[in-house]
């Protein structure tokens, strides 16, 4: 999926915080804790914040890290994006930014954008502690979206994804899914996990998001920072969802499907969404979803 070679990328949505420490160490022993950030895990959505894991005031975060400079000189045009992953990233935040930014203006509102922060192994959210385990994550505190480029290596050694440009595209457009609904105040992250499941509050909020990633596919190629997508493209985004769901997951780690436990949905549902959103380019669909029926 190339990107249109001579358009100028804006690597400030992008920190770079890669091979950095985090200024301190954070213990998360048990408790409830430990219990959230297990959560965290699963979700997607950084829970720690609710007991104050390792929470650090966001005024204080600049204390903590230097402005990235790397990204800002190595990644100008879509040429770069083109050569290098991390590029790539910045394309892809720049894409998805400014197709939410068109969009919110539809609805009367002004789209507040958000940094997503590259990091490897751990580092500090204003959520809390954040570690490569989690995979990529939201955090509603700070507004920013937190991965550790290896996840994608994780999803295609560990649970068989083909992998590909577009799947790391849809990654990111799903984690974009969760600030969207943050700012609309449909993001729930005020109380502790009440219930999992197919057909619970928490996979709805994940599906949804993934519908919203499905939305921003759609309409990638009219951003300006895209070719036109392929079918085998379009596949590998499909394949990423797919190979994410809870059943694949938990049968690939347990050996067993436990629905009951479910936190983002099943590959099924996962994959349905995401087509939803793809085929009809309408943010309305993910407020009625045919995944449901």
């Amino acid at each position: 999926m190339p990107f249109e070679e001579k358009k100028q990328l804006d690597p400030s949505q992008v920190q770079d915080r890669r091979g950095r420490q985090t200024g301190r160490t954070v213990a998360v022993g048990g408790g409830i804790g430990l219990i959230l950030l297990i959560a965290s895990m699963l979700l997607g959505v950084d829970l720690t914040e609710l007991a104050d894991v390792g929470a650090v005031d966001p005024a204080y975060q600049d204390d903590y890290y230097e402005e990235a400079s790397d990204l800002v000189s190595e990644c100008q045009t879509g040429a770069d994006a083109n050569e290098r992953q991390d590029c790539r990233v910045v394309g892809f935040v720049n894409s998805v930014q400014a197709f939410w930014e068109e969009e919110f203006e539809e609805f009367g509102m002004d789209y507040e954008p958000a940094q997503t922060v590259l990091f490897s192994g751990s580092t500090q959210a204003a959520c809390g502690f954040a570690s490569s385990a989690m995979g990529p994550f939201y955090c509603p505190r700070d507004r920013m979206i937190y991965i550790d480029l290896a996840f994608y290596d994780t999803i295609e050694s560990r649970f068989g994804a083909e992998g590909g440009p577009l799947a790391e595209a849809y990654v990111i457009a799903h984690e974009y899914g969760h600030h969207v609904q943050n700012l609309f105040g449909v993001l729930n992250t005020s109380g502790m996990i009440r219930d999992t499941g197919p057909d619970s509050e928490i996979v709805f909020t994940e599906l949804q998001a993934d519908c919203l990633a499905g939305i921003w596919l759609h309409h990638a190629t009219d951003t300006g920072y895209l070719e036109p997508l392929t079918e085998e493209e379009i596949m590998q985004a499909l394949d990423a969802a797919v190979s994410v769901g809870d059943d694949r997951i938990q049968q690939q780690t347990q050996g067993r499907v436990v629905p009951d436990a479910w936190t983002h949905g099943s590959s099924e549902q996962r994959l349905a969404a995401l087509q939803e959103g793809l085929q009809s380019g309408d943010p309305e669909t993910c407020n009625t979803p045919g995944w449901e029926d």
